[in-house]
């Protein structure tokens, strides 16, 4: 039988390889490897669990916040620290547009390419593609003119080879748009890239600067003063507004209506790449603290055989419910390869025993990933957009219900229709609008705060060491926008002893378990068909639509240079 590889899997965060076995046409086994090696948690045993954040933060330069954020929450559960309102609202007011500007961009720059085909848009007619674009958006730019103008860039593109897109799968019979759409996603495409350089500049307000912004154990690392000219002041607030307001225009007039126009050519891909039908979310936004689960926005919560009816209680510090597994991954532990360890005890042992590249195939060799496995209560589980929102619909959440069924309603499909590579992607963009929402409510809070002068950003109690415990452990939950993160710490004397992260991509990208199951990735594309097994963009779509980012599975060295480990191929 066929086996098609990919390697590397581009437009995504580090280094994927996906392999597929083919027949008749049609995929029935999937592999995914994550190639790089993952070591972090090493570089942290001994130090400072108040510094934490600023290294985590640094696993990759787009799941920046998110990290940091995980940080400083496991650091506050271990010590019993609880964060100021306002605090709160800053971090929440960072993670919302986070969560914007990362779908965004997903959306146009790592994504769209899979649907939108930039050499059909040249037989595109710039007045109707216009006349197409202001029948479902009232973007300003969408004139004849633009369009005109966007498709003698693309021209011009083109008789340069097209660049770094010259090996695209442009005019493969997957792709269904017709031409004028085509014009108007490419279009899009660039204003995306202008545009989110500057809705960033919120975190650069709050934070410091992007991509790694400032946190604070305790709190936020600013403080709000309406007249100070050294805090975040009327002029600073006034630019944040600014930025809302474009952020809220961009994507209600333009990531939302081109997501609908896409996927209205494409609803036959609700059929494919639904895989796991279990789904986890650690929930987020709170609204009344952290400890106050309740009242999170996104629930916390499992769902299981892709029963709505019923959402399962999700408790990450129960030793019992969540464990990593290295059956197929190239680590050990002590305590054999089929043991799952959860991570307040997890173990980072990297023991490498595949072939040796460079090599055609993983075929035969029992590991196969640097990714371990995580399995929640011995359950594959599929993290991300998709993931939160089956589980807060499935709770009742009514705004998430509520725009669901506005975004299902338009594309005229049932919720059933969610369980697919086309539902995965218009999850991100349901996420986007949720986001934008609370984005304005948060802001709008925080100024409430800022004119009664309530602008504490931070609690200093249990700051000093000599005020813990000499021994504490803390788990800091994150939903990123790529899904369920979360960091487990273990502090004694003061300093780290054991520090485990797992990401949204351990998740979904994982290699099987001790009882072959599957990970999300490898499940979703099962039952794919493939047309050309030269040009398999089918297999790109799907995995595409879990935004992967195998960045945060890296770093072999410490700040110092010192060599940690060494993985032979002899």
């Amino acid at each position: 039988m066929p086996r098609i590889v990919v390697d590397p899997v581009t437009r995504i965060e580090g280094h994927l390889r996906v392999e597929a076995v083919v027949e008749n046409g049609v995929i029935t086994d999937a592999f995914s490897s994550g190639t790089m090696v993952r070591g972090l948690e090493k570089i942290l045993i001994g130090r400072d669990p108040r510094d934490a954040w600023a290294i985590t933060e640094r696993v990759c330069g787009v799941c920046t916040t998110v990290h940091a954020l995980a940080s400083v929450r496991s650091v506050e559960d271990a010590l019993g620290i609880a964060v100021p309102p306002t605090a709160e609202l800053i971090r929440n007011i960072m993670l919302t547009t986070q969560y914007v500007q990362d779908h965004v961009v997903h959306f146009y720059h790592l994504h769209a390419l899979d649907w939108v085909d930039i050499v059909n848009a040249l037989k595109a007619d710039p007045k109707k593609a216009a006349e197409l674009a202001g029948s479902f958006s009232k973007w300003d730019k969408n004139t004849p003119a633009y369009f005109s103008a966007v498709q003698d860039k693309i021209k011009a593109f083109a008789a340069s080879g097209l660049g770094i897109f010259a090996n695209g799968y442009w005019g493969h019979p997957a792709y269904k748009l017709p031409p004028e759409v085509n014009l108007i996603g490419v279009a899009h495409y660039l204003d995306a890239l202008e545009w989110q350089k500057d809705v960033v500049k919120i975190h650069a307000v709050f934070g410091g600067k992007n991509p790694h912004p400032n946190y604070l154990v305790g709190g936020a690392p600013c403080s709000i003063d309406a007249d100070e000219v050294a805090a975040i002041n009327s002029e600073r607030l006034n630019l944040v507004s600014r930025l809302i307001a474009q952020a809220d225009e961009f994507v209600n007039e333009v990531y939302i209506p081109d997501l609908l126009a896409v996927a209205s050519f494409y609803k036959d891909w609700a059929k494919y790449g639904g895989g796991l039908k279990n789904y986890l979310s650690y929930g987020e936004f709170p609204t009344k603290g952290y400890g106050q689960v309740d009242s999170f926005k996104y629930a916390r919560g499992a769902v299981l055989g892709r029963d709505l009816s019923t959402v399962h209680p999700v408790n990450p510090r129960d030793n019992q419910e969540i464990k990593e597994y290295i059956a197929h991954s190239w680590y050990t532990y002590e305590g054999g390869n089929d043991t799952g360890i959860h991570p307040w005890a997890g173990e980072t042992q990297i023991a490498y025993s595949g072939p040796k590249p460079p090599f055609e195939t993983l075929a035969g060799f029992d590991k196969y990933s640097f990714l371990k496995t995580p399995r929640w209560k011995d359950n594959p589980m599929e993290v991300g957009p998709l993931a939160r929102l089956l589980v807060s619909y499935a709770a009742g959440h009514a705004d998430v219900k509520e725009t669901v069924g506005m975004v299902l309603g338009k594309l005229n499909v049932p919720v059933d229709a969610l369980f697919s590579t086309l539902g995965r992607t218009a999850a991100r963009g349901i996420d986007a609008a949720l986001a934008m929402i609370w984005l304005k409510e948060y802001f709008g809070e925080l100024m409430g705060r800022v004119k009664t002068r309530e602008t504490s950003t931070f609690n200093g109690e249990r700051w000093e060491p000599k005020t813990w415990p000499a021994e504490a452990e803390g788990v800091g939950l994150v939903e990123a926008p790529r899904g369920a993160l979360a960091h487990w710490i273990k502090i004694k004397d003061g300093k780290i002893d054991n520090y485990q992260l797992v990401v949204p991509t351990t998740w979904n990208g994982s290699p099987r378990d001790a009882r072959q199951q599957h990970s999300s990735f490898e499940a979703s594309l099962i039952g794919t068909p493939v047309a050309n097994l030269e040009q398999p963009v089918e297999i790109i779509r799907t995995i595409h639509s879990f935004d992967p980012c195998l960045a945060c599975a890296v770093h072999l060295y410490d700040p110092q240079g010192r060599h940690l480990h060494q993985v032979s191929f002899e």
